[in-house]
């Protein structure tokens, strides 16, 4: 009888080995899908914070031969006050307003009229501001708002590169509105910053 007693206890003792083995391998199992829940749900609310806005500040600045003409065409309207931003684009501010500052993320709301150095308008706002995203902008209009804040005014000088460049700009009609490389004047009213 003993002799049937050990291979029963022999069996017993390999089958509680096992069933340990596989229970720890089962924990190094839930043990890691666990970290890698947690790290996916750290990992996503990561992203949804910055999914809303994918911009960052234009390090830009146009050639000097175009901020040369910017600055003869200043001079020939007779316009001294009118101050150079590190871009190259010029601004004169009427007001400043009192809002929000506007940054590459910000949804602006703008009354504005665009027009070509020889006076002729070729956009405006009609009466009710228009809302944009500024980072989705010509890169004039990025660097001349963040020097007002909301409700305040302001008339940026453009050289080309920071405006409509080689390409110029066509109506909806395919009609040529912006010449290629025209230095381009917009009067801008800040209505809003979200």
């Amino acid at each position: 009888m003993t002799r049937m007693l050990k291979p029963i206890k022999r069996a017993t003792f390999l089958r509680c080995v096992l069933l340990r083995e596989e229970k720890e391998e089962t924990m190094k199992k839930v043990y890691f899908l666990s970290f890698a829940v947690l790290a996916a749900l750290i990992f996503t609310s990561c992203i949804k914070k910055d999914q809303g806005c994918m911009y960052n500040e234009l390090n830009v600045k146009a050639p000097e031969a175009e901020i040369q003409r910017v600055e003869q065409y200043l001079a020939d309207k007779g316009i001294t006050s009118a101050v150079k931003d590190s871009s190259g684009v010029y601004y004169l501010v009427e007001s400043v307003g009192s809002g929000l500052t506007p940054e590459p993320c910000s949804l602006v709301s703008v009354h504005y009229t665009g027009k070509l150095t020889n006076d002729q308008v070729f956009d405006k706002s009609d009466g009710t501001p228009v809302t944009f995203r500024l980072g989705d902008l010509i890169a004039g209009w990025q660097k001349g708002l963040k020097h007002i804040k909301a409700g305040g005014k302001i008339k940026l000088y453009i050289p080309p590169s920071l405006g409509y460049g080689s390409s110029g700009a066509k109506d909806i009609n395919g009609n040529v509105v912006v010449p290629p490389d025209a230095v381009i004047i917009f009067s801008l009213e800040l209505t809003g910053v979200q």
